[in-house]
This record gives structure tokens, sequence and C-alpha cells, in this order.
């Protein structure tokens, strides 16, 4: 298997269907499996997933029981993955699959140590302002080049997830996996994805200022965390 991507679903039933059929549209034969996540939901999801998931050979699932955050539910999809490369992305369409091979060509192309990530287009104003300020923090506070560090895919080979220590369980594992790239010296090649509004749903965090702020807090608390638990290793 060349590459594995682990989508979190926490309560996206309206979506699953989507997300899968384009998947199925785009991989063509690719060595690719899906792996959904499905993260403690309280909806259909499980139904969902039980009734489509036979009809797609690429992919299965795993089952959280009960939520304990965005990044525990990727890790626990990262520890199954069989792929050379291993990654994640989310399950709101809002990251088109097709963006998925794109990487896959990129690591095609580069192979070895790298780091894949999108970079986000089309976004609101005041989000990529949003972006911006916290990306200027990281990059000033953790002396490491650090942008739109929640943009989708990730995508990484296994055996850079093998070495990590203690990952956050919340939406800072994006910050965690980026900054760990940079320390460890993989090649970090960044290409543009389109970030449309979601279809079905809403946002599991981003429903306002008071939101945003929360945001902040954690991922500062995180980042005064990763930064201890550096210089420790050191």
């Amino acid at each position: 298997m060349k590459l594995s991507i682990v989508v979190p679903c926490y309560n996206e039933e309206q979506n699953i269907p989507l997300i899968l059929k384009r998947f199925d549209e785009v991989i063509s034969g690719k060595e690719i499996e899906v792996i959904l996540v499905n993260n403690g939901s309280t909806d259909d999801s499980a139904v969902v997933l039980a009734d489509l998931l036979p009809k797609y050979s690429f992919t299965r699932t795993v089952r959280v029981e009960v939520n304990q955050g965005y990044g525990y539910g990727i890790l626990q999809g990262l520890k199954e993955c069989k792929g050379e490369y291993i990654g994640w992305t989310h399950a709101d369409m809002q990251t088109d699959p097709a963006d998925i091979l794109k990487a896959l060509d990129i690591i095609e192309m580069e192979k070895g140590l790298i780091f894949v990530k999108g970079n986000r287009k089309g976004r609101p104003l005041f989000d990529v302002f949003f972006t911006a300020g916290m990306s200027l923090f990281e990059t000033c506070y953790l002396h490491t080049k650090l942008y739109d560090i929640n943009a989708q895919p990730n995508i990484f080979p296994k055996v850079f997830f093998d070495e990590w220590k203690n990952p956050p369980y919340d939406f800072s594992l994006d910050l965690y996996a980026l900054y760990m790239a940079r320390k460890k010296n993989l090649k970090v090649i960044r290409f543009p994805v389109l970030f449309p509004e979601r279809i079905y749903g809403h946002s599991k965090w981003n429903t306002g200022f008071q939101a945003k702020w929360k945001f902040i807090k954690r991922t500062m608390e995180f980042s005064v965390k990763l930064k201890k638990e550096i210089k420790q290793e050191r």
C-alpha cells in the first residue's frame, strides 16, 4: 500500500456518502486506502458507515466509542494505517479528496522524508487574518516557520509517525505534526487547495469569536508545553 488516508468523522452522517463517492471517483485503482474514523459520533454515522463501506473496497473504518478530541480520533486511525505514507484530511468536503491525488503525485516525484501539506485558498477574509495572526505567533514563539497550520491534507512517511511522542488529542495535532516535521528536517512541501463552504453540517469548533478565542488559548497552552518538551529532550 502506497498511501493511507485517515478521515475523522464526528457527526458527519450527511457528508460521509459524499466523501466516499468523491474518493471513489478520484482513486481509480491507485494504491490508496481510506480509513474513516467514527470519532464517537452521536448521530447515525455508524449506520451510514455500516451500509456504505461494503460498496467501496478501498475503505474501512475505526470506531472510537467516546469522542476524546479531533486529534485522538486521527491518532487511532493512523495506528491502523498500512501505507508507506500516511496522513489525514477532513470529512466535511471543504477539502476535496482529489487533493490527495495531487499530494500523491508530489510524493512519487520527491520520495523520501517529505511532509506534504495543503495551503488553503478561497477563505473568508476574517479567517485569513485569524490564520495569519496564529501563524505569526507560532513562528516567533517556536522559532520555526509555520503558516496555515490547520490546512489539509497532511501526508508523511509512516516512519515519521512512529517517532511521535505524546501527540495532542485536540486540534493542536496539526501544529504538532508540522512542527515536528520541521524539527526532524523533513522536506516540507505545500501546495494550493481550494477551501469552499461546507455543504452539510456546521464546523465543530469555528462557531464565533468565543470559539476562536478558546482555540487561541488552547493552542498557546500547547505551544508552551511543546517548547518545554523539546528543551527537555536536548
